[in-house]
Protein backbone atom coordinates (compact mmCIF):
# COMPACT_ATOMS: atom_id res chain seq x y z
CA UNK A 1 0.00 0.00 0.00
CA UNK A 2 0.82 3.41 -0.82
CA UNK A 3 2.84 5.16 1.76
CA UNK A 4 2.68 9.15 0.10
CA UNK A 5 -0.24 9.34 -2.54
CA UNK A 6 -0.61 12.38 -4.90
CA UNK A 7 -3.64 12.69 -7.11
CA UNK A 8 -4.34 15.47 -9.47
CA UNK A 9 -2.65 18.77 -7.13
CA UNK A 10 -2.74 21.91 -8.56
CA UNK A 11 -0.82 24.82 -7.63
CA UNK A 12 -1.01 28.52 -8.21
CA UNK A 13 0.68 32.10 -6.68
CA UNK A 14 -0.34 35.21 -7.81
CA UNK A 15 -1.89 33.59 -10.98
CA UNK A 16 1.43 32.01 -11.89
CA UNK A 17 1.34 28.18 -12.49
CA UNK A 18 3.62 26.30 -10.06
CA UNK A 19 2.00 22.82 -10.01
CA UNK A 20 0.06 21.08 -12.84
CA UNK A 21 -2.26 18.15 -12.37
CA UNK A 22 0.89 16.22 -10.38
CA UNK A 23 0.08 12.64 -8.95
CA UNK A 24 2.83 10.40 -7.85
CA UNK A 25 2.32 7.10 -5.52
CA UNK A 26 5.74 6.33 -2.95
CA UNK A 27 5.51 2.67 -1.74
CA UNK A 28 7.36 2.11 2.00
CA UNK A 29 11.18 0.91 1.28
CA UNK A 30 11.50 2.80 -1.77
CA UNK A 31 13.50 6.16 -2.57
CA UNK A 32 11.09 8.58 -5.11
CA UNK A 33 13.26 11.04 -6.86
CA UNK A 34 11.29 14.26 -8.23
CA UNK A 35 13.65 15.67 -10.35
CA UNK A 36 13.98 19.41 -11.73
CA UNK A 37 15.44 22.59 -12.11
CA UNK A 38 15.34 25.41 -9.43
CA UNK A 39 12.07 26.82 -9.47
CA UNK A 40 10.19 24.11 -11.10
CA UNK A 41 7.59 23.67 -8.03
CA UNK A 42 10.00 20.56 -6.51
CA UNK A 43 9.82 22.71 -2.55
CA UNK A 44 6.02 23.24 -2.86
CA UNK A 45 4.96 20.06 -3.86
CA UNK A 46 7.19 18.51 -0.63
CA UNK A 47 4.97 21.47 1.41
CA UNK A 48 1.69 20.48 0.26
CA UNK A 49 2.50 16.50 0.83
CA UNK A 50 3.47 17.54 4.21
CA UNK A 51 0.86 19.85 5.08
CA UNK A 52 2.44 22.81 5.54
CA UNK A 53 0.68 24.47 2.56
CA UNK A 54 -2.75 24.17 0.80
CA UNK A 55 -3.38 22.80 -2.70
CA UNK A 56 -5.86 25.16 -4.91
CA UNK A 57 -6.97 21.24 -5.79
CA UNK A 58 -6.46 17.55 -5.78
CA UNK A 59 -5.78 15.55 -2.64
CA UNK A 60 -2.57 14.48 -1.35
CA UNK A 61 -2.19 11.39 1.43
CA UNK A 62 0.78 10.61 4.08
CA UNK A 63 0.13 7.20 5.82
CA UNK A 64 -3.43 7.11 4.30
CA UNK A 65 -4.47 10.68 6.14
CA UNK A 66 -5.24 13.62 4.10
CA UNK A 67 -2.11 15.70 4.49
CA UNK A 68 -4.30 18.67 5.90
CA UNK A 69 -5.32 16.36 8.71
CA UNK A 70 -1.94 15.62 9.90
CA UNK A 71 -1.58 15.42 13.51
CA UNK A 72 1.46 15.92 15.85
CA UNK A 73 1.19 12.64 16.42
CA UNK A 74 1.29 11.48 12.66
CA UNK A 75 4.32 14.12 12.50
CA UNK A 76 6.79 11.72 14.49
CA UNK A 77 6.82 9.60 11.50
CA UNK A 78 7.79 11.85 9.22
CA UNK A 79 11.54 13.34 9.07
CA UNK A 80 12.25 16.53 7.37
CA UNK A 81 15.39 18.30 5.68
CA UNK A 82 14.45 21.05 3.75
CA UNK A 83 16.89 23.88 2.39
CA UNK A 84 17.29 25.79 5.56
CA UNK A 85 19.14 23.42 8.35
CA UNK A 86 17.63 25.57 11.64
CA UNK A 87 20.51 24.04 13.67
CA UNK A 88 22.06 26.45 16.64
CA UNK A 89 24.84 27.47 15.43
CA UNK A 90 26.22 28.58 19.34
CA UNK A 91 25.15 24.68 20.33
CA UNK A 92 27.51 21.57 19.71
CA UNK A 93 26.59 18.98 17.42
CA UNK A 94 25.62 16.57 20.42
CA UNK A 95 23.55 19.37 22.03
CA UNK A 96 21.96 20.11 18.48
CA UNK A 97 20.63 16.91 18.82
CA UNK A 98 20.05 16.55 22.30
CA UNK A 99 17.22 18.97 22.61
CA UNK A 100 15.85 17.33 19.57
CA UNK A 101 15.62 14.47 21.30
CA UNK A 102 14.15 16.04 24.63
CA UNK A 103 11.12 17.49 21.86
CA UNK A 104 10.18 13.87 20.89
CA UNK A 105 11.03 12.13 24.39
CA UNK A 106 13.87 9.95 23.15
CA UNK A 107 16.65 8.05 25.16
CA UNK A 108 20.08 10.51 24.95
CA UNK A 109 21.57 7.08 23.69
CA UNK A 110 20.25 7.38 20.31
CA UNK A 111 22.43 10.75 19.91
CA UNK A 112 25.78 8.68 19.59
CA UNK A 113 23.74 6.20 17.43
CA UNK A 114 22.80 8.57 15.04
CA UNK A 115 26.11 10.37 15.03
CA UNK A 116 27.54 7.65 14.21
CA UNK A 117 25.26 6.66 11.37
CA UNK A 118 26.63 9.79 9.83
CA UNK A 119 30.06 9.85 10.59
CA UNK A 120 30.25 12.36 13.07
CA UNK A 121 30.86 10.92 16.41
CA UNK A 122 34.59 12.17 16.48
CA UNK A 123 32.81 16.13 16.01
CA UNK A 124 30.09 15.79 18.32
CA UNK A 125 31.39 18.30 21.02
CA UNK A 126 31.86 20.90 17.93
CA UNK A 127 30.05 24.39 18.01
CA UNK A 128 27.89 23.77 14.64
CA UNK A 129 29.45 27.31 13.38
CA UNK A 130 32.73 25.62 13.35
CA UNK A 131 31.60 22.88 10.85
CA UNK A 132 31.93 22.38 7.27
CA UNK A 133 28.78 22.54 4.74
CA UNK A 134 28.93 19.30 4.29
CA UNK A 135 29.04 18.37 8.23
CA UNK A 136 25.99 20.75 9.05
CA UNK A 137 23.72 19.16 6.19
CA UNK A 138 25.40 15.65 7.78
CA UNK A 139 24.00 16.83 11.27
CA UNK A 140 20.80 17.88 9.77
CA UNK A 141 19.86 14.40 8.42
CA UNK A 142 20.90 13.13 11.93
CA UNK A 143 18.16 15.37 13.01
CA UNK A 144 15.94 14.50 10.65
CA UNK A 145 16.03 10.43 11.41
CA UNK A 146 16.69 10.37 15.02
CA UNK A 147 13.08 9.07 15.58
CA UNK A 148 13.41 6.21 12.77
CA UNK A 149 10.26 7.55 10.60
CA UNK A 150 8.73 5.88 8.28
CA UNK A 151 8.88 8.46 5.90
CA UNK A 152 11.79 10.96 5.07
CA UNK A 153 11.55 14.05 3.09
CA UNK A 154 14.91 15.44 1.37
CA UNK A 155 14.62 18.54 -0.31
CA UNK A 156 18.65 18.81 -2.59
CA UNK A 157 20.15 16.83 0.26
CA UNK A 158 23.66 17.01 -1.66
CA UNK A 159 23.41 20.21 -3.52
CA UNK A 160 27.30 21.96 -3.48
CA UNK A 161 28.97 19.19 -1.23
CA UNK A 162 31.78 17.25 -2.23
CA UNK A 163 31.91 13.88 -4.10
CA UNK A 164 32.90 12.55 -0.26
CA UNK A 165 30.12 13.71 1.62
CA UNK A 166 27.66 12.99 -0.85
CA UNK A 167 28.87 9.46 -1.10
CA UNK A 168 28.53 9.89 2.34
CA UNK A 169 24.85 10.61 2.67
CA UNK A 170 24.18 8.13 -0.32
CA UNK A 171 24.84 5.08 1.75
CA UNK A 172 22.87 6.27 4.50
CA UNK A 173 20.03 6.99 2.21
CA UNK A 174 20.52 3.26 0.97
CA UNK A 175 20.70 1.90 4.70
CA UNK A 176 17.32 3.30 5.44
CA UNK A 177 15.89 2.20 2.37
CA UNK A 178 16.72 -1.29 3.69
CA UNK A 179 14.97 -0.80 7.04
CA UNK A 180 12.02 0.07 5.09
CA UNK A 181 11.80 3.77 5.42
CA UNK A 182 10.37 5.80 2.24
CA UNK A 183 12.48 8.36 0.75
CA UNK A 184 11.03 11.78 -1.03
CA UNK A 185 13.92 13.13 -2.66
CA UNK A 186 14.67 16.25 -4.58
CA UNK A 187 17.91 16.91 -6.79
CA UNK A 188 18.81 18.70 -9.70
CA UNK A 189 21.84 15.51 -10.15
CA UNK A 190 20.60 13.47 -12.59
CA UNK A 191 23.63 11.02 -11.56
CA UNK A 192 22.00 11.06 -8.39
CA UNK A 193 18.58 9.98 -9.04
CA UNK A 194 20.07 7.30 -11.28
CA UNK A 195 22.43 6.23 -8.45
CA UNK A 196 19.74 5.80 -5.79
CA UNK A 197 15.95 6.55 -7.07
CA UNK A 198 13.40 2.87 -7.74
CA UNK A 199 11.06 5.32 -9.39
CA UNK A 200 11.59 9.42 -10.69
CA UNK A 201 9.71 11.85 -11.91
CA UNK A 202 10.85 14.94 -14.20
CA UNK A 203 9.60 17.70 -13.08
CA UNK A 204 9.57 20.96 -15.90
CA UNK A 205 7.94 24.13 -15.23
CA UNK A 206 5.20 21.84 -12.76
CA UNK A 207 4.37 19.43 -14.77
CA UNK A 208 5.19 16.41 -14.85
CA UNK A 209 7.02 14.85 -18.45
CA UNK A 210 8.30 11.46 -17.09
CA UNK A 211 7.87 9.25 -14.19
CA UNK A 212 9.04 5.70 -14.39
CA UNK A 213 12.00 3.62 -13.11
CA UNK A 214 15.30 5.43 -14.19
CA UNK A 215 16.66 2.55 -16.40
CA UNK A 216 12.94 2.59 -18.22
CA UNK A 217 13.02 6.35 -19.03
CA UNK A 218 16.85 6.22 -20.30
CA UNK A 219 15.38 2.98 -22.62
CA UNK A 220 12.51 4.56 -24.08
CA UNK A 221 14.40 7.39 -25.48
CA UNK A 222 17.67 4.96 -26.52
CA UNK A 223 16.96 5.79 -29.90
CA UNK A 224 20.73 4.60 -31.36
CA UNK A 225 20.61 1.27 -29.99
CA UNK A 226 24.29 1.02 -29.94
CA UNK A 227 26.93 -0.30 -27.85
CA UNK A 228 30.46 1.41 -26.44
CA UNK A 229 33.25 -1.06 -26.61
CA UNK A 230 36.75 -0.09 -25.22
CA UNK A 231 39.34 -2.71 -26.06
CA UNK A 232 42.67 -3.28 -24.25
CA UNK A 233 44.90 -0.71 -26.66
CA UNK A 234 42.54 1.87 -25.86
CA UNK A 235 40.12 1.54 -28.59
CA UNK A 236 36.87 2.83 -28.63
CA UNK A 237 34.11 1.04 -31.09
CA UNK A 238 30.89 2.29 -31.55
CA UNK A 239 28.93 -0.21 -32.86
CA UNK A 240 24.82 -0.74 -33.95
CA UNK A 241 22.92 -3.43 -31.81
CA UNK A 242 22.51 -5.45 -35.15
CA UNK A 243 23.02 -9.06 -35.76
CA UNK A 244 25.73 -8.01 -38.30
CA UNK A 245 28.12 -7.21 -35.96
CA UNK A 246 27.49 -10.28 -33.22
CA UNK A 247 31.01 -11.69 -35.69
CA UNK A 248 33.01 -8.78 -34.57
CA UNK A 249 32.13 -8.83 -31.23
CA UNK A 250 32.94 -12.24 -30.64
CA UNK A 251 36.17 -12.32 -32.34
CA UNK A 252 37.30 -9.51 -29.55
CA UNK A 253 35.89 -11.58 -26.94
CA UNK A 254 37.52 -14.66 -27.81
CA UNK A 255 41.28 -12.79 -28.29
CA UNK A 256 40.54 -11.59 -24.59
CA UNK A 257 40.12 -8.02 -25.82
CA UNK A 258 37.75 -6.34 -24.52
CA UNK A 259 38.63 -3.74 -21.70
CA UNK A 260 34.46 -2.61 -21.30
CA UNK A 261 31.53 -3.23 -23.36
CA UNK A 262 28.78 -1.12 -22.33
CA UNK A 263 24.95 0.52 -23.96
CA UNK A 264 24.80 4.00 -25.02
CA UNK A 265 21.30 4.37 -23.90
CA UNK A 266 21.35 8.16 -23.03
CA UNK A 267 21.04 9.52 -19.13
CA UNK A 268 18.57 11.19 -17.48
CA UNK A 269 19.67 14.75 -18.24
CA UNK A 270 19.83 13.32 -21.79
CA UNK A 271 16.59 12.58 -22.10
CA UNK A 272 15.68 15.93 -20.23
CA UNK A 273 16.96 17.91 -22.46
CA UNK A 274 15.62 15.98 -25.45
CA UNK A 275 11.92 16.58 -23.58
CA UNK A 276 12.57 20.51 -22.68
CA UNK A 277 15.58 21.77 -24.70
CA UNK A 278 17.28 23.03 -21.85
CA UNK A 279 19.54 21.65 -19.31
CA UNK A 280 18.56 20.57 -15.66
CA UNK A 281 20.81 23.19 -13.94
Amino acid sequence: MEIIKVENIYKSFSQKKVLTDISIQIQSGEIFGLLGPSGAGKTTLINIITGQLEADSGQSYVMQKNSLQLSKEDYTHIGLVLDKPGLYDRLTCYDNLLLYASIYHLDHHKIDDVLKHVHLCNDKKTIVNQLSKGMKQRLVIARAIMHEPQILFLDEPTSGLDPATSLKIHELLLQLKKKGTAIFLTTHNMEEASLLCDKVALLNEGQIIEYDRPENICSRYNQLNKMVIMTKDNQEHIIENKKENAQFVYDLIALEQIKSIHSSEPTLGNVFITLTGKELV
